[in-house]
């Protein structure tokens, strides 16, 4: 939406905001009959300076009702239209040549539910229960949806405590959410990928996530679903041909510390995938590409929806409480959260240290020392299955040129819409609520315990105004994904 118009709606939707709050306060016999406490939009200020309301209640005896009006500047209302809902497609991605292909987005559906890419699970906490996704030692337990959830709006509320997931084994950080991901330039928390094709690939070789590889993937991908691959990629590698590409089981592919060799299937294995030819690598990365890059292509699909905010935006006067009006004003203003939390999806793609100490999460973890960015772009700079690499379709130029002294302990904006319903949150899952975020950004961060610089400084908001915060981040609750993407294909 075009700024201009968004500014439009936006001060029309606040001038009869103003005068429907004065009617409520009026019906209700408050201060506001009187005009104490009402808001002059000319001046975006309070007549009251915002403070508290007076309620009559006979002499010597007034009551307080810390329910101002909210109070807008022309600067807020210019910055709340920013971050109006896009309803339009993600930006072009130059890597996928399938991105916005729609037999790729269907293909890329059937395997986001696909567990028989998979390998065993390590850890000896997946006991079977249905917090789990299987017990140790068994094969083709997880999928994408294992950990992103299309129920619980692509985020994991299954894993036991609903802070960091448990797959193959436990991750170190938290599962975001895949709501409105391909607008953003880099992935993971730390920009390790700077595609959404890598990032899946990534999960793939992870012994911590899939415990996969490419190998077994073209293998899987031949005996299950190679007409449908075929039918978007063009032919697949004989997979059958065993002395050129190394058949490989579901309880050997990936990764075991316990075993020798550690890892099958994946390049530096020194076993089934470093002993094939140049030629039978690249074709088996291929098409490990091109699984990836057909999810990619599905998860473009996934978008939030507009909330209750932008309704208010577009001038539906009911849409937002007084309180959660206040808390919008407060988002954009003495809050401070715009200056990261900008644009419709409220992320502004970047990479911040908010001076966060890790804490123990899931009863047993504690993500010490993490560098967040600092390690994470280095990794992706010259990454092979990078966006500049031989299997891209063209170079998305996302990444940094360089590593910066910024970047240490610096972690990706996370972006702000449907949160209402996340069990966890920060990349260390470790505050369990809304409110303990707000707060924690309140007091400008930890003191100490963290790598890097922290940004934060403390905002010093009352109670009233934490909980106003709260209740505007509950109003960007959007429906979510479309049903039809949520379950697998017919």
């Amino acid at each position: 939406m075009a700024n201009n118009r968004a500014d439009l709606i936006i001060v029309g939707a606040l001038l009869a905001s103003v005068a429907a709050c004065g009617s409520d306060r009026a019906a209700q016999g408050d201060a506001g009959a009187s005009g104490a406490g009402a808001t002059s939009v000319a001046g975006a200020t309070s007549v009251a300076g915002g403070g508290a309301v007076s309620v009559a209640g006979g002499a010597g005896s007034a009551a307080v009702l810390d329910d101002p009006d909210p109070s807008f500047t022309d600067e807020d209302r210019t910055a709340l239209a920013g971050l109006h809902y896009d309803a339009g497609g993600p930006p072009e991605d130059v890597s996928n040549a399938v991105a916005d292909d729609p037999a790729a987005r269907l293909f890329g559906q059937r395997l986001y539910f696909e567990p028989a890419l998979s390998g065993v699970l390590l850890e000896g906490d997946n006991t079977g229960t249905p917090s789990n996704l299987g017990k140790k030692g068994e094969a083709g337990k997880v999928s994408c949806a294992g950990c992103h959830m299309p129920a619980s709006d692509y985020v994991d509320t299954r894993s036991p405590h609903q802070q960091i997931s448990l797959a193959a084994q436990w991750t170190r950080r938290r599962s975001p959410t895949l709501l409105n991901i391909a607008f953003m330039p880099l992935y993971n928390w730390d920009g390790r990928r700077d595609t959404l094709w890598n990032q899946a690939i990534g999960v793939f070789e992870s012994d911590i996530e899939f415990n996969t590889s490419r190998l077994f993937i073209a293998h899987q991908i031949f005996a299950l679903h190679r007409a449908e691959y075929e039918a978007i990629f063009g032919p697949m590698p004989n997979m059958d041909d065993s002395a050129t590409y190394p058949p490989l089981s579901p309880l050997q592919t990936g990764c075991d510390a316990t075993t020798a060799p550690k890892c099958h299937g994946k390049p530096g294995d020194g076993a089934e995938y470093d002993g094939m030819s140049a030629d039978a690598q690249k074709a088996v990365t291929t098409v490990t590409v091109n699984v990836a890059k057909a999810i990619s292509a599905y998860l473009r699909l996934l978008r939030s929806g507009a909330s209750r905010f932008d309704s208010w935006l577009d001038g539906d006067l009911t849409a937002m409480s007084r309180s959660e009006q206040r808390g919008a004003a407060l988002f954009v203003g003495k809050g401070k959260c715009v200056s990261c939390h900008s644009g419709s999806n409220l992320s502004d793609g970047k990479f911040h240290n908010v001076g966060l100490r890790a804490a123990t999460v899931a009863v047993a973890f504690t993500d010490v020392d993490d560098r967040g960015a600092a390690e994470g772009i280095a990794a992706a700079v010259g990454d092979p299955l990078g966006s500049a690499g031989i299997f891209s379709a063209g170079d998305r130029g996302m990444l940094p040129k360089a590593v910066t002294p910024s970047m240490e302990g610096a972690f990706r904006t996370p972006m702000l819409r449907n949160l209402d319903g996340q069990p966890s949150f920060m990349h260390t899952a470790q505050l369990t609520s809304l409110a303990a975020v707000v707060r924690f950004f309140d007091r400008g961060g930890d003191p100490a315990g963290f790598p890097g610089t922290n940004e934060l400084q403390p905002l010093n908001l009352s109670d009233r105004e934490e909980a106003d915060l709260v209740a505007f981040l509950k109003s960007l609750e959007g429906p979510g994904a479309d049903a039809s993407l949520r379950t697998p294909p017919p």
